[in-house]
């Protein structure tokens, strides 16, 4: 199967042809549920049409715990359902249609009191796992084990030697969200979806009662089009109320945000062979494995501020440090924080005040004919919620339609993935690349490595490490501008890599050699050079300053300090 080009070239023509004939669905929002909705429809043989008023994955989708998880803590809440579906899609996922892309990792349960908890929290792993294999989808990760103290210490000897009596072993699985997103939006594309990103929905397109289109103008461009589809979803996770207020409809439920934080901080700060899963008196935290760095989070309090750019502020960044120094035998300072960055949780609202205890399943809804609204959820159970959203949409088209097939469709770069893998030191042998930097692409492209590879050897300077950042090619840095629909240098620094994240000086140092590799594909010229970077810059600096302020409101004002987009 071809793989779709998501260049300046091709959004242009996806503007004009959704605009050109009436569509059987268009899909509001490119996060993971957006994305995944216009894979399930197009996947179904319907003209499809997907438009983000920012990029690809630019909300939520970015900026999660990067895990793919059935969710333990839902056991002890007694959400079975919500686990067992949830397992069976990591097993996919694992197994079938992101192996490149979703990897097993492994987490340590440090145990605090002997006796009752190990019977207690290892009868709910044993449970869980349990529930993994009977999905039909489990087999590949190992089972959880009991370890002793002297043993847990052995594998993790970061921990106090009085933070645990003994520990429990198990396997989850974890990914890079943004990297997923957007291949999911690719494959999409690759099946006939039509996709433009920096595309914002302004109004609903009306006749009497029903919605039938959407008025979307181009971000960078500035143009309007009238987008006529026989259905639209509303993929718009956080903005889902606002997004409904355009038809005078706020729906049948309302969604409320819940912000987590997370730390990045380098690998050689804490020394385990594990990641870690540790209760606080509000939730659990976690310590993730990911690449030469850890990932610590998360905070989950309610976020009423501005919804684009959730600020992390200087008290929950204590607040992180503060409950995982509690375990470690060396504390966590600010100074071995590289990076930190805020993700906004769109949770269906309840009865409760607490926003840990809100609901994380989904909702689907068709408030007024031609509109369906998705909402809610886990990142894990995107496809289930994709469906969902499908099945309704399809209900109200007057024709037959086929049943779901993404359960069987494999994302761009599965195919092949695991032969190229086998074969990764002739690959390295043939391209002169270290090995390790073979892994690293297929890891983040699967088959479509070989993309990058003819890349690098019409221009071997593309096969260089960009200075600053030495963990990522120049290569992925066109590659992004000319295939992944990147339209600005903080797409690319933010989420095509985690630059942005990876390092101490945040991409400022990466940002100018980015936008100079950026600028032919997307005709750049030097003055727009010179503002890609600017604005960077002040990006880098507003952050900072967030993280620098006692509270939620003056970290909202602080980040609020530099502009949203550098326009063209």
């Amino acid at each position: 199967m071809r793989t779709a080009t998501l260049g300046p070239a091709q959004r242009a023509e996806a503007l004009a042809g959704m605009a050109e004939r009436e569509l059987d669905v268009l899909v509001v929002g490119a996060g993971v549920v957006g994305a995944g909705t216009a894979l399930d429809a197009v996947t179904r043989g319907l003209a499809t049409g997907l438009v983000e008023a920012r990029d690809w994955a630019s909300g939520t989708s970015s900026r999660s715990s990067k895990l793919i998880h059935g969710g333990l803590r839902y056991l002890e809440m007694l959400d079975f359902a919500l686990v067992r579906e949830a397992l069976k899609e990591r097993g996919l996922l694992l197994e079938r249609l992101a192996p490149h892309l979703v990897k097993p990792v492994p987490f340590l349960y440090p145990l605090q009191h002997r006796g009752w908890e190990r019977m207690y929290a290892g009868s709910g792993v044993a449970l869980y796992d349990a529930m993994s294999v009977s999905s039909g989808h489990g087999r590949g990760l190992p089972v959880h084990r009991h370890l002793s103290r002297r043993r847990a210490l052995r594998v993790a000897p970061c921990l106090k030697k009085d933070a645990l009596v003994g520990a429990l072993q198990y396997y989850d699985a974890q990914m890079d969200d943004a990297r997923f997103v957007t291949t999911l939006v690719r494959t999409a594309a690759s099946y006939g979806a039509q996709v433009a990103n920096r595309a914002r929905v302004t109004g609903f397109l009306r006749e009497g009662e029903r919605v039938v289109g959407a008025r979307v103008k181009d971000v960078e461009a500035g143009g309007e089009y009238e987008i006529h589809a026989k259905q639209i979803v509303n993929a718009t996770g956080v903005w889902t109320d606002d997004t409904q207020a355009m038809v005078g409809e706020r729906g049948q439920f309302h969604v409320r945000a819940s912000k987590g934080i997370h730390l990045v901080v380098p690998k050689d700060r804490i020394h385990s062979a594990t990641g870690l899963i540790l209760r606080t008196e509000k939730s659990v935290l976690f310590v993730i494995p990911w690449g030469r760095h850890w990932i610590v989070g998360t905070t989950d309090t309610g976020w009423d501020l501005d919804k684009a750019h959730p600020a992390a502020s200087s008290a929950d960044i204590d607040y992180l440090l503060e409950h995982v120094n509690s375990v470690l035998a060396v504390p966590l300072t600010r100074d071995d924080v590289q990076g930190v960055y805020a993700g906004l949780r769109p949770l269906l609202a309840g009865e409760s005040d607490a926003t840990s205890k809100l609901s994380r399943e989904h909702t689907v809804a068709h408030p007024v004919p031609g509109l369906v609204v998705v909402a809610g959820g886990k990142y894990t159970t995107y496809r289930v919620m994709a469906k969902d959203a499908v099945d309704e949409a399809v209900h109200a088209l007057d024709q037959r339609v086929a049943v779901c097939v993404t359960e069987d469709t494999p994302l761009l770069g599965a195919e092949g993935y695991r032969a190229l893998w086998n074969a990764r030191a002739r690959t390295a042998a043939r391209t002169g690349l270290h090995v390790a930097r073979v892994e690293h692409l297929l890891n983040r492209y699967g088959s479509m490595a070989e993309e990058l590879l003819e890349l690098i050897a019409a221009t071997p300077a593309l096969g260089e490490p960009l200075a600053g950042a030495d963990d990522y090619l120049r290569a992925e840095v066109v590659y992004a501008a000319s295939h992944e629909g990147a339209r600005h240098l903080d797409d690319v620094l933010t989420r095509r890599t985690r630059i942005s994240i990876e390092t101490f000086d945040r991409g400022t140092r990466t940002a100018r050699e980015c936008a100079e590799l950026m600028a032919p594909v997307l005709g750049w010229d030097k003055e727009q050079i010179e503002k890609e970077v600017e604005h960077y810059d002040k990006r880098v600096e507003a952050e900072r300053e967030s993280q620098r302020q006692p509270d939620d409101l003056t970290a909202d004002a602080a980040r609020l300090g530099a502009p949203d987009i550098v326009p063209l």
